[in-house]
């Protein structure tokens, strides 16, 4: 029986294969996740909206991997979201790379993104591009 806090098949078949300076995209329920993110693993969680989430995910997640850095989708008007402070605190305070949304997607296709999660996130602009750090 397994103990850890990740048990879904397809992240735990995923995630090992993971290297440092892979990428991960943890997406909300309403990012292109089937056009938007290249030849990357797709992994869809979303049961219904609200559940799982990207905190959900990411918290899972940092249990099984060190995170180097993070991204995410800043918007056009310069505001910031609510669950960018979310994931400063999970995150221990790291500083998170902003980029617009068409920069955030060109990223998103870059062969370093090895995974990519779909959640049943329904806050908006709450995507998160990790990058694998060194064990």
């Amino acid at each position: 029986m397994l103990t850890g806090k990740c048990i879904h098949p397809e992240l735990m078949r995923v995630v090992p294969l993971l290297g440092h300076g892979d990428k991960v995209l943890i997406a909300d329920g309403n990012y292109p996740l089937a056009s938007k993110t290249g030849e990357a693993e797709k992994v869809w969680l979303g049961l219904r909206p609200g559940l799982s989430t990207v905190t959900d995910v990411l918290e899972t997640l940092q249990s099984v991997i060190n995170i180097e850095s993070a991204q995410v989708m800043e918007p056009a008007d310069g505001s910031e979201p609510e669950i960018f402070g979310e994931f400063r605190k999970m995150l221990g305070g790291m500083e998170l790379g902003k980029m617009g949304r068409f920069e955030f997607y060109d990223a998103c296709g870059e062969k370093t993104l090895r995974l990519a999660i779909s959640t049943g996130e329904q806050r908006t602009f709450a995507n998160i591009l990790i990058t694998v750090g060194v064990a």
